[in-house]
């Protein structure tokens, strides 16, 4: 079983800003590979399906960026999910946008959802962080990851976002390098 995580917030007024990439990401993995209809449920949205004939759960948590750890905590305690088939997409300011660094474990680099995930379930599962590029001179970092995409930008996310879906089997067979290479050549 695989739970795969978007990092977002689920105020709709927040739906097109840069923090919330993670939530992109599942709403065109539920639509490629056909998962369930999005159903309340773990202080989430859930959806379920196979991928790669393999059991996948996906949630948005809506328990906001900040304590996103206890959406994802209650929901693998309830199906036994080890913590190590757990994949988290998320933003991340130190990455130009367009660009994704993929790692298994480490430091949550001041992201607090992230630090959020760390807190109630470990460190020990992956992270697909997705460029978001820094704040302009002006900006704070908590400003920028509240802006929305300009419409240039959101065609940049969702070409990452396309390339993420044609190399999802290489991500959930775990071999992160050959998925970040794949993802960043384009």
């Amino acid at each position: 079983m695989l739970l795969l995580v978007g990092l977002g917030n689920p105020n709709p007024n927040n739906s097109n800003n840069r923090h919330n990439v993670g939530f992109l990401v599942i709403d065109e993995i539920n639509k490629k590979f056909k998962l369930s209809k999005q159903k309340p449920k773990f202080k989430g949205l859930l959806t379920t399906g196979n991928i790669n004939e393999q059991k996948v759960y996906a949630i948005k948590p809506l328990t906001f960026m900040n304590s996103s750890g206890i959406c994802i905590k209650e929901l693998i305690e309830y199906f036994k999910i080890d913590v190590k088939n757990v994949f988290v997409f998320h933003d991340d300011m130190d990455i130009d946008l367009g660009k994704i660094k993929v790692k298994f474990g480490g430091s949550s680099a001041g992201h607090n959802g992230i630090e959020s995930i760390d807190k109630n379930i470990g460190k020990n599962y992956s992270r697909i962080r997705i460029g978001i590029g820094r704040p302009k001179k002006n900006s704070t970092g908590a400003d920028h990851v509240l802006d929305n995409f300009s419409n240039e930008e959101m065609d940049n996310v969702q070409s990452v976002t396309k390339n993420i879906i044609e190399s999802l089997s290489i991500l959930i067979s775990r071999d992160l390098d050959l998925f970040s290479s794949k993802i960043n050549q384009n």
